[in-house]
């Protein structure tokens, strides 16, 4: 198993080149295809000094200024990625998040930063995560390099957690280390089993992985202290929640690992 098309997500208010590095060095790494992505969107009511209101001149401006700023962001795209990297460059006036979910059909992951306030500029990870069926890759504040020497696998026994594992394989199989820890009140024989089919099954995949139980109970801030004392570089979580009144409501195992901006995450659900 592969990366063979990787789409990155360039944030319209961010730098992009960190990211776009970082995704072409994957691309090389995978000898993947790679998509540069941009989006964003018009709001339909525009501020004014009446209140909200729609104003069709306000709203042209705006577009234009996304049009720039999107034709920007695509000439850096093109200027960072190596010609010898098979990339096409794809970009829409439209939300980011929904636009990229139909975008993520044509790939096997998803590279993005944190997202924003702002929906109409910004990703909203929570809703691309559970609304993508690909995983997402949610890089390390300003990082250029995804190297993945050291990888945390965030064990529950569960389908969100069996899917993360199996989309995080490309980037395990080239990791120096790789520990798979759960987080339980206790150490018992269901613990210790399952911690162990997971080690078979890496194994099977020719990755060999250590096992830790952090015994207590599920605390996503314990988890990432975990992360950092083992100098992880990157941490693999399944991505638990559900929609409610429109909006993802996240346990708070993965809301502290999509917070974490000091290590990279790949997020499955």
């Amino acid at each position: 198993m592969s990366y063979k098309t990787i789409v990155v997500n360039l944030a319209v208010d961010a730098d992009p080149a960190p990211i776009v590095k970082l995704a072409a060095e994957m691309a090389h790494r995978f000898d993947a295809h790679l998509i540069g992505f941009a989006a964003a969107d018009v709001p339909p009511l525009v501020a004014t000094g009446e209140g909200l209101v729609y104003e069709g001149e306000i709203m042209q401006v705006k577009r234009q200024e996304i049009e720039k700023r999107l034709a920007e962001q695509r000439d850096i795209f093109e200027s960072l990625v190596p010609h010898s990297t098979s990339s096409e460059w794809k970009q829409y006036i439209c939300g980011p998040t929904r636009a990229l979910g139909l975008v993520a059909r044509s790939a096997d992951l998803i590279v993005t930063v944190d997202g924003g306030d702002d929906v109409f500029r910004a990703l909203d990870i929570g809703s691309l995560v559970l609304g993508a069926g690909r995983p997402v890759l949610v890089a390390a504040g300003n990082a250029e390099h995804l190297v993945g020497k050291t990888v945390l696998v965030a064990w529950k026994d569960s389908r969100e957690a069996r899917r993360a594992l199996s989309d995080a394989l490309p980037l395990l199989t080239k990791a120096k280390e790789v520990v798979v820890a759960t987080m339980e009140a206790a150490s018992g024989t269901d613990v210790r089993d399952s911690l162990a089919d997971v080690a078979v099954f890496l194994e099977q995949h020719g990755i060999m992985a250590r096992t830790e139980v952090i015994v207590g109970d599920a605390d996503g801030d314990r988890l990432v202290a975990f992360a950092h004392s083992i100098h992880a570089d990157l941490i693999v979580s399944g991505a638990y929640g559900h929609s409610r009144l429109r909006e993802w409501a996240f346990g708070g195992v993965t809301r502290s690992i999509m917070h974490e901006a000091g290590i990279s995450r790949l997020l499955s659900n």
